[in-house]
């Protein structure tokens, strides 16, 4: 029996899903509201996994997925949506992770996402960015950040992905998108090209290493507003994180430059809605203001959760706050919330 994989991505977008998952051994698996489920009762082959990845895997990304065991790329399906897929080996074997892609840019109002966000895509310039794990929704907030920016003001907007997912149309401002792979070679060489490209605003993808970052925050004190994502947990673990990467003797330099450029730090988690399907972002919040500043240069940043719990009058909140207030309201459970929250406090 064979499967196609353009009838299994079709299926997820008819049904809504998020993700799809094609590996050996069992049937294929969508991901629905957060959860695993499986589709069928027939098990997928190495050889089904294979046709399915050489029907879709663009010619010029084969080399890359025989040479390194793992490649990221776009795939459309015509006149419906696009997906962002990688394609990798286990057991000697081939498997398919899938990301349904709107075609539509939420706005930063429809995805109940703080009114904050709005005043951060204000800033003229300066570093902001958006943190937590995989499929948090870390680039659909930026999405609708820039087609905020986008809508409401002229600005040369370039931005560096891997892959691709939103696609920008021009409106007030010029939007170029530049795909790791295909339009630069890494994230570091796009970023130091963007710096002669006559940008007003950044978008960095993800921060991987010491070169992206160290050329990020020179480009936030040159006066560029850059946004990037990291994977860290929460506003104080991404600055520690940053200024980690960076060898000792250098530390103490990058600290300060990290307090003059940072705006703001957005960390994110999603949950499963109770009130609806779908699922609803937690969110912790960390403006730039003096405090913040003053503590990060003075090698202070675990006193920073106690800033951001003080500081709800200027935007700022941790993320459990922020689980608790969705708790509160009836749209997500205790028990889905719980591993965030002080339960005993609901008892």
């Amino acid at each position: 029996m064979t499967m196609n994989i353009q009838d299994l991505l079709r299926r997820a977008y008819d049904e809504k899903v998020s993700d799809l998952h094609v590996t050996i051994g069992i049937p294929p698996v969508y991901r629905v509201n957060g959860q695993l489920k499986q589709f069928g009762d027939v098990n997928v082959t190495a050889e089904m996994v294979e046709q399915m990845i050489h029907h879709i895997l663009p010619e010029y990304k084969v080399s890359e997925f025989e040479e390194k065991g793992e490649t990221d790329f776009n795939y459309s399906l015509e006149g419906l949506c696009r997906f962002r897929v990688n394609a990798y080996h286990q057991r000697n074997a081939g498997a398919i992770a899938a990301r349904l892609v709107s075609s539509q840019i939420p706005t930063i109002e429809s995805l109940n996402m703080p009114r904050i966000l709005y005043d951060l895509s204000e800033k003229p310039q300066g570093l902001i960015l958006v943190t937590g794990p995989t499929g948090s929704g870390k680039s659909t907030t930026l999405a609708a950040m820039i087609d905020y920016i986008n809508e409401t003001k002229s600005k040369h907007i370039i931005t560096l992905e891997d892959p691709i997912e939103y696609l920008h149309s021009h409106k007030k401002s010029v939007v170029n998108q530049r795909e790791i792979g295909i339009d630069t070679n890494s994230f570091a060489n796009g970023l130091r090209a963007a710096l002669r490209q006559d940008p007003d605003i950044i978008l960095v993808g993800e921060m991987r290493d010491l070169e992206t970052i160290s050329t990020a925050i020179t480009a936030a004190e040159t006066g560029h507003l850059v946004f990037a994502t990291l994977h860290t947990s929460s506003a104080p673990t991404t600055i520690d994180r940053i200024i980690d990467v960076f060898p000792p003797h250098q530390q103490g330099q990058i600290r300060i430059q990290l307090a003059n450029v940072l705006q703001g730090i957005i960390s994110q988690r999603l949950f499963i809605r109770k009130d609806a399907a779908g699922r609803v972002a937690a969110t912790e919040i960390l403006i730039g203001v003096p405090a913040v500043t003053n503590l990060i240069r003075n090698e202070k940043v675990h006193q920073i959760p106690s800033i951001m719990q003080t500081g709800r009058a200027l935007g700022m909140h941790t993320l459990e706050t922020s689980v608790q207030s969705l708790v509160s309201s009836g749209q997500v459970s205790l028990k889905e919330a719980s591993s965030f929250l002080n339960v005993g406090e609901y008892n």
